[in-house]
């Protein structure tokens, strides 16, 4: 099944979720404000799009807030500080088993879609 992690204030997470519904496939939404991901999620999404940097969102809001903007981290203190504080990854977070992406990638979500059962 299709996951897609973000917020439901986040344009490009509502894009995703606009994207699959449109196509009529059923996703499991995960709103990163109740829920984040598990240390072990985390680590396979990683793995997905290339590492911690690409999940880490040093524009956010949150990450000014933090004074994170600024800080280069290496992979380890990214999978810490992500794991603590959801709301610092970039979002929409898609993933469907082993494969992810993050943010607005719709040639993945895509790929996703036709290897997906509809409704």
């Amino acid at each position: 099944m299709i996951q897609i992690f973000g917020t439901p204030k986040c344009s490009h997470t509502r894009a995703a979720r606009r994207f699959f519904a449109d196509r009529r496939l059923d996703v499991q939404f995960v709103d990163l404000r109740e829920k984040g991901l598990s240390k072990g999620e985390l680590a396979s999404v990683a793995r997905a799009v290339g590492g911690m940097r690409a999940l880490f969102d040093a524009g956010s809001a949150r990450a000014k807030d933090r004074g994170l903007q600024h800080l280069g981290p290496d992979e380890a203190r990214l999978a810490v500080l992500l794991a603590e504080d959801a709301l610092l990854l970039r979002t929409p977070i898609v993933r469907d088993g082993q494969r992810a992406s993050v943010g607005e990638a719709e040639e993945k979500w895509k790929a996703f879609a036709e290897s997906a059962k509809p409704r």
